[in-house]
């Protein structure tokens, strides 16, 4: 059978979509189909973005009080395809992603993609790309059972645009009697402090490697990202160091981006990190090794000591 119906489980905080909900429903439409969303929230709250973005309809459980999303969406989704639902669903590489990709590859007893980067259809099947041995490689991978197909898609694989579309319409999705699964709650959110535009959805990104020497000169990172309008992030290497937060992480195993500029300073270009940025439009690279292997991929490359270009660089933004 084609794929005639998709349905992309959609995330949201402060009652804004996640821009990786966003881009699934941009791939998905594009596809032809008839564009569905799930959400575990009030649908009405967000039906006029998700609608804009593609989906004819929203299915919402509601509010789920202090239910964490994961058994409640996956027993949801389970039961609707019971009854004939999409072919294909499609989730976000994010923490409930995982968590409602796992539940239903068990309800369901469906195999399950996950980590994709890249979607295709091909006739009656969906092949997705993977990123392999740090991302030198692009394998694909298809389903040989039935559907429907479960996807799990990492951010940054697709650009959001809008299509314009009304707003979706709102449909009750019933959540059975989980039992156990359903007993943890949450008691208390956390939401991390930042200044300036999230590292992800940042235009401009200047990212701090080894190559800085010390945790204390990550300020110069820090410094120019603001006086660029930019977002601070770093390599691995100096994560693991303990020199600056995880969620500063840019890489494989961190987060991806793909800004209109990234300016990486003394990271020497693992392809770890390379997997999270080269999508980027403009990358400029600063280090003092002209073998480094992040200039084989840099637009500009500065080969010298980056403790004496970006104070130099610094002092020509603040003189203007």
């Amino acid at each position: 059978m084609p794929i005639s119906k998709i349905w992309v489980v959609a995330e949201a905080a402060d009652g804004k979509v996640t821009t990786s909900t966003l881009e699934l429903l941009t791939w998905a439409r594009a596809t032809g189909a008839t564009v569905e969303a799930v959400i575990a929230d009030d649908g009405a709250k967000v039906a006029a973005e998700l609608g804009a973005f593609g989906a004819t309809t929203v299915h919402a459980t509601g509010d789920l009080g202090g239910s964490l999303p994961g058994a409640p969406t996956a027993g949801a989704i389970a039961a609707a395809v019971a009854g004939g639902a999409p072919d294909l669903i499609l989730l976000s590489q994010s923490y409930d992603g995982r968590d409602i990709a796992g539940r239903l590859s068990v309800k369901l007893d469906r195999t399950v993609l996950t980590n994709a980067v890249g979607l295709e259809v091909e006739g009656d099947n969906v092949v997705a790309e993977h990123a392999a041995f740090g991302g030198a490689k692009i394998v694909k991978a298809t389903f040989t059972g039935p559907g429907p197909y479960i996807v799990v898609v990492r951010p940054k694989s697709f650009t959001a645009e809008s299509a314009g579309a009304a707003a979706a319409a709102v449909s009750a999705l019933s959540v059975p009697d989980l039992g156990a699964t359903n007993g943890a709650t949450v008691t208390q959110r956390h939401v991390e402090e930042h200044t300036g535009p999230k590292l992800d959805e940042a235009s401009l990104v200047v990212s701090g490697g080894r190559g800085l020497g010390e945790a204390a000169k990550y300020s110069m990172i820090e410094d120019l990202a603001k006086a660029l309008r930019g977002a601070p992030g770093a390599s691995r290497a100096i994560v693991d160091a303990g020199w600056v937060p995880y969620a500063y992480q840019v890489g494989q195993t961190g987060k991806t981006v793909k800004p209109d500029v990234y300016i990486a300073c003394g990271i020497s270009g693992a392809t770890q990190h390379m997997v999270g940025m080269k999508g980027a439009k403009n990358i400029i690279a600063i280090n003092k090794d002209k073998e480094a292997p992040i200039f084989g991929i840099a637009d500009l490359g500065i080969v010298g000591d980056v403790h004496k270009v970006l104070p130099k660089l610094l002092e020509a933004l603040q003189s203007r």
